[in-house]
C-alpha cells in the first residue's frame, strides 16, 4: 500500500490517528512531516546528463563556499599529510582512497546466517524489509569504501529493487549473489555496477546459501574479470551527507530547541528480528542488537555493531506478487528521524533519481541536516508500521 492509499483509506484512519495522539507534543512537527509524505513521485532512471550538471553546480558551489565572501568564512581545516576526510564518514582515512568507489554488500540477516562478519567495520548500513512473508525479515546492505582492509564480509545473499536504486546513489559496485527476475531492469541501468555469486565460499557447518563471504582478493580478481570500475564514474553525484565540523558536533538540543527530543532507544518495528539500537552516554553511540541479544562481530573481536547516526525512513512500498517480492518507493519524499547524541528531531527526506543522493531536512525549517563524524545507520520503516516504531 502506498502512502497516500494509507492515509485516505478508512480502514486505516484509527492508525493515523493513533499516529497522532501519541506525538501531540510535536503536532507541528506532525502535520508538517505528514503533508510532505503524502506528496509522493517517482523517479528512477538514471540521472545521466543531468546528474553531471547537479553534481558541477554542487562542486561550484563548495568551491565558492571555500573562497568566501568575506563575513562567516570558515577557515579550510589543515589534515595530516597523505589523509582525507571520508565521503562516507567524514573521519580520516588514506589519501589514497579518496576515488575508489564504495562496496554495497547485501547480508542475510536471519537468525540462521548469524554471526556476521565485517558489518563492525562497515561506514554505512541500511537495514529493510527484504519480503512481506516471514514476519516481513529484513537483510542489511553494508557500504564499505575501504574493504580491502576487513577480512570477511558476508554472509552474501541475494539483492532486491531498493537495493540496486539506493546503491546507484552512491556510486557503489553491488555486491550479492543473484535475486529475482524483479531486479533485471535495474541491473540493466547504466548506472548500475554489480559483482553476483563471484565471492569465496567458506565451509562453517551451514547449508550452502549461508556460506559465501567477501575474502582477501575476491574483489582484486572480480575487477580484473570485468570492465567495472573501480574509481568513481560519471554517475557519481559528488558526496552523500553534509558533516559537522568533529570538533564542533551536533547537539540536536543546541541547533533545534525545543524541536529536539529523548531518543536512547530505537526500537523498530521489524517483527522478525526484532532489532533495537540503545544509547551509551559514555561513548555517545547507539549499540544494535536484534533477535534479543547484541549484534556482534567475530571478525572485529566480537565488537557491537553501533553507529554515530541514525536515520530512520518512514516509506511507502509496492508488493510485486504472492510470494512477498517488493520495493519501496526510494524514489520520492517522505518524512522520518534524524538521531545522534542521544537526541532526536523530525526530518523530511527527498531522492529525485536513481543517481541522486537522498538527502535529508529538518521538518519544520526545512534546513538540510549536518550528520556527525561516524558510522551511520539507515532503516527503511514500512508506513503502515511506522505507528509501532518507538523512539524515547
Amino acid at each position: 500500500m502506498c502512502y497516500n492509499e494509507w492515509v485516505d483509506s478508512a480502514d486505516c484512519s484509527g492508525l493515523r490517528n493513533k499516529y497522532i495522539e501519541r506525538y501531540t507534543v510535536v503536532k507541528k512537527r506532525l502535520v508538517a512531516l505528514l503533508t510532505l509524505m503524502a506528496m509522493s513521485v517517482s523517479l528512477v532512471a538514471c540521472g545521466g546528463g543531468e546528474a553531471e550538471n547537479n553534481a558541477a553546480e554542487a562542486t561550484e558551489d563548495v568551491a565558492a563556499g571555500e573562497e568566501g565572501d568575506g563575513e562567516g568564512d570558515v577557515e579550510e581545516e589543515v589534515l595530516s599529510e597523505g589523509m582525507y576526510r571520508s565521503e562516507l564518514t567524514n573521519e580520516l582515512i588514506d589519501e589514497g582512497l579518496k576515488g575508489q568507489r564504495p562496496i554495497a554488500v547485501m547480508v542475510d540477516n536471519e537468525s540462521i546466517a548469524l554471526p556476521h562478519y565485517g558489518l563492525s567495520k562497515a561506514d554505512v548500513v541500511y537495514e529493510m524489509m527484504n519480503s512481506t512473508m516471514n514476519g516481513r525479515i529484513t537483510r542489511f546492505m553494508a557500504l564499505f569504501k575501504d574493504y580491502e582492509s576487513v577480512d570477511q564480509i558476508g554472509s552474501i545473499r541475494s539483492v532486491r529493487p531498493t537495493n540496486v536504486i539506493i546503491s546507484a546513489e552512491w556510486n557503489a559496485i553491488l555486491c550479492h549473489d543473484g535475486g529475482p527476475f524483479y531486479i533485471d531492469e535495474y541491473l540493466a541501468e547504466e548506472c548500475t555496477d554489480n559483482f553476483s555469486g563471484t565471492f569465496s565460499r567458506v565451509d562453517n557447518g551451514k547449508s550452502r546459501e549461508y556460506t559465501e563471504y567477501i575474502l582477501e582478493g575476491d574483489m582484486e580478481k572480480n575487477f580484473a574479470n570485468s570492465d567495472v570500475d573501480v574509481e568513481y564514474n560519471e554517475y557519481y553525484e559528488g558526496p552523500h551527507y553534509q558533516f559537522a565540523n568533529e570538533d564542533n558536533p551536533v547537539y540536536l538540543d543546541e541547533v533545534y530547541g525545543g524541536e529536539a527530543f529523548d531518543a536512547s532507544l530505537v526500537d523498530l518495528p521489524f517483527p522478525h528480528n526484532g532489532s533495537y539500537l540503545e544509547y551509551n552516554e559514555e561513548d555517545q553511540l547507539y549499540y544494535y542488537s536484534e533477535y534479543g541479544k547484541a549484534h556482534v562481530d567475530p571478525g572485529n573481536d566480537n565488537a557491537q555493531l553501533c553507529f554515530k547516526n541514525l536515520l530512520i525512513q518512514s516509506c511507502g512500498f509496492t508488493q510485486y506478487d504472492e510470494h512477498g517480492y517488493m520495493i519501496f518507493d526510494c524514489v520520492s519524499q517522505g518524512g522520518g528521524y534524524y538521531i545522534t547524541n542521544g537526541k532526536a528531531i523530525l526530518v523530511t527526506w527527498r531522492k529525485e533519481s536513481m543517481t541522486s543522493p537522498t538527502r535529508y531536512y529538518e521538518a519544520t525549517t526545512g534546513e538540510e541536516i549536518k550528520l556527525n563524524t561516524g558510522k551511520t545507520y539507515v532503516g527503511f520503516v514500512p508506513v503502515d508500521d511506522w505507528v509501532d516504531l518507538v523512539v524515547e
